[in-house]
């Protein structure tokens, strides 16, 4: 890149199906060295399945709906969040997302670092 470089517009058509996780729909609009960036969208009474983000720090902006993040040892941390609300996930937390309203839910998600963004597993971290 360089200062020369044009700005580029991608628009709703123009976004690609990213990474599955069981429960989401993510719409990757950009993803270049060290950033990823997209909307997800979330079914009305869903829970994804348990994954984490690797070495990517994710910041989600919630636009529409409810999403509740499970995360912490055996998933007892639960956070309820709504439009306008920012949630951060460090890097390689593991956490599952749902959508407890009976609407869609919809947000716009950053992440920074490096590596796959998406990393399905099991279940939570295990409490010591």
């Amino acid at each position: 890149m360089a200062a020369a470089d044009p700005v580029t517009l991608i628009g709703p058509d123009d976004r690609a199906e990213g990474d599955l996780t069981p429960g989401m729909v993510r719409e990757q609009a950009i993803a270049v060295d060290r950033m990823w960036a997209g909307l997800v969208r979330t079914g009305a009474r869903m829970i994804s399945g348990w994954h984490h983000h690797g070495d990517y720090d994710t910041a989600i902006y919630v636009l529409k709906g409810r999403f509740r993040l499970e995360c912490g040892p055996n998933g007892s941390v639960v956070i309820d969040a709504g439009p306008g609300d920012f949630l951060h996930v460090p890097q390689g937390a593991i956490h599952r997302e749902g959508n407890p309203s009976d609407e869609e839910g919809q947000a716009i998600v950053l992440r920074a670092g490096q590596g796959p963004p998406v990393i399905n597993v099991e279940g939570p971290a295990v409490a010591s």
